[in-house]
């Protein structure tokens, strides 16, 4: 049976090792702790009946409670094991900034780290090129450096 349990928000890691420690000294039937991917303040629990979580979870630190009923697989899967989405985009790129504190700002791509999700973004509005690196979810591209290199072939 999976669970889903609510906790303070950035507390979900010292959470997971204290029901975690309690599960084995009281050696519950917890059989995994995960924290999803891109959802905080909550932690999803695998165990044999709410008996065993409740167990885990009473009186602790950082939690707030298990949220109602129990879960099938398919519906936290995507938090669980987040698919890997092709991300279309180059060094060079133009691109806008679409959340964050440089919102509406634009920039020029310089770096890609995929793993991490992240790109850096020299900005072009400054008088001083500044890198920030930013998560790729904040960017949009508006304009490919080899699209800019035909529209300048094409007006010669």
């Amino acid at each position: 049976m999976i669970f889903i349990l609510k906790v303070t928000t950035n507390k979900e890691e010292r959470a997971m090792e204290m029901i975690h420690e309690r599960t084995i000294t009281k050696q519950l039937q917890v059989f995994s702790i995960a924290r999803p991917h891109g959802l905080k303040g909550y932690l999803i629990l695998e165990a044999a009946n709410r008996d065993a979580i409740e167990e885990a979870a009473f009186n602790l630190p950082y939690v707030k409670g298990i949220i109602g009923k129990t879960v099938t697989y398919d519906e936290v899967k995507n938090m669980i094991q987040p698919e890997v989405q092709d991300i279309n985009i180059e060094v060079g790129d133009i691109v806008e900034m679409i959340a964050d504190h440089f919102k509406n700002e634009k920039g020029k791509i310089t770096r890609i780290d995929k793993k991490k999700g992240e790109v850096v973004v020299s900005l072009l509005g400054a008088a001083v090129p500044i890198p920030v690196t930013v998560k790729i979810d904040n960017v949009r591209v508006i304009r490919r450096e080899s699209q800019q290199a035909e529209e300048e072939n094409a007006d010669n």
